[in-house]
């Protein structure tokens, strides 16, 4: 599935998006883990870590927002990483 990461998630992640192959049945949660799993340069100066982005940002999965991190995630699948935004 295709991960794409926007805003403070993508100066954390050091990319804008990647690739991630999971196992059949694979949820959302397994995808966060995979995500945290990668080696990964440091963030710029002043950006929190992707750990702690991941925890506060909303995810959508093929442009529908998804709240419950048990939902299977499948080959074909888009994840948008959408951390806060500041302003309206």
């Amino acid at each position: 599935m295709l991960v794409r990461y926007y805003a403070a998630a993508c100066s954390a992640a050091g990319l804008a998006e990647e690739q991630f192959q999971l196992g059949e049945n694979a949820t959302v949660a397994d995808l966060l883990k995979a995500i945290l799993s990668m080696e990964r340069p440091k963030p710029p100066e002043g950006t929190p870590p992707l750990r702690q982005i991941l925890s506060r940002s909303s995810f959508l999965l093929n442009e529908v927002a998804v709240r419950d991190h048990s939902i299977i995630v499948r080959v074909g699948d888009v994840v948008d990483v959408l951390p806060p935004f500041a302003g309206g």
